[in-house]
């Protein structure tokens, strides 16, 4: 049964050629706008601390290529070049006209604009609370908000129709829980450890425990070590979530969807209850929304050279 009750749909203006189609939105409470196609493809890069996520996006702002590459502090601007180079080539794909970055790894994201701008004549655009003057965020220390909190804030406002609030459960390194308003507020959140993190931590602590793969067992009761440290792992970490979700539900004062994204997010699939959806590419599109909302509010455009 939904969580949320139903809102108004949007109007749109008719497109110019220039410029692009403009749409006012009720149920996400901020205006919407569709970029000329010349800015396409876009290029958007997540680069978080364990793994980088890269998408080509077309006009339409669908996604129609992804990777997931190994963040890597000690590659150059040449090597990011070179592997941006290989995957377009390997997938068949057209070289970017834009691209906007995020990332929570300050040096290998300063390597990836430089790649750009050497290489492929782009100028990305950098994605931080500074640069999103429509985005209120809600912080002791709004700029200490990470990047990707921000795409997490665009990529769930699809998710707004039905409700004012949303809650992103991103499982990455760290395993965030991102509370998000309608009218782009971001009113703060949660960080625990995440997942693999913890298992690692167990791992090397205690030294006879072997290392397990993070999957869900048959039942809560273990019958040996493996299973016994899955069930922990698994089971106990999705009952953390469900836990939490169920407390920022109730400090709240309207209804809230929870979306989940992230690699953890496929694993506790079905056995988390209080999650409503689950979007593996949340971050990603939200990068590429992101970047189309800066037209909507005069930003400069990423331009080629």
């Amino acid at each position: 049964m939904p969580r949320c009750s139903s809102i108004a749909a949007s109007r749109c203006f008719l497109p110019l050629p220039s410029v692009g189609l403009v749409c006012d939105s009720p149920q996400f409470g901020v205006r919407l706008y569709n970029p000329p196609v010349a800015a396409f493809p876009l290029l958007a890069v997540d680069i978080g601390n364990t793994t980088t996520v890269l998408g080509l996006a077309d006009a339409s702002r669908t996604l129609t290529h992804t990777w997931r590459v190994r963040t890597n502090r000690d590659q150059l601007p040449d090597d990011l070049a070179l592997q941006l180079h290989g995957l377009f080539t390997l997938a068949g794909a057209a070289i970017p006209r834009a691209a906007v970055l995020s990332s929570v790894a300050p040096p290998v994201g300063e390597n990836y604009a430089l790649a750009l701008r050497r290489h492929f004549m782009i100028e990305p655009f950098t994605v931080s609370a500074e640069t999103l003057p429509d985005v209120t965020v809600e912080l002791d220390q709004p700029g200490a908000v990470g990047a990707d909190r921000l795409c997490n804030l665009f990529g769930a406002e699809k998710y707004l129709d039905r409700c004012d609030y949303a809650v992103v459960v991103d499982f990455g390194t760290s395993t965030n829980f991102d509370v998000i308003g309608r009218g782009r507020r971001f009113l703060g959140g949660v960080l625990a450890t995440g997942a693999q993190v913890s298992a690692d931590a167990l791992f090397a602590r205690a030294a006879k425990l072997p290392r397990i793969s993070l999957e869900a067992p048959a039942s809560a009761i273990g019958k040996n070590t493996v299973h016994a440290l899955q069930s922990g792992l698994v089971y106990g970490y999705a009952e953390m979530v469900d836990g939490l979700l169920r407390r920022i539900r109730a400090e709240l004062p309207g209804e809230a969807v929870s979306i989940a994204t992230g690699g953890f997010s496929r694993t506790v699939q079905g056995i988390c209850r209080e999650i409503d959806h689950y979007d593996e590419t949340l971050t990603l599109r939200g990068l590429v929304e992101l970047w189309a909302s800066r037209q909507a509010v005069g930003a400069r455009p990423p331009a080629t050279v």
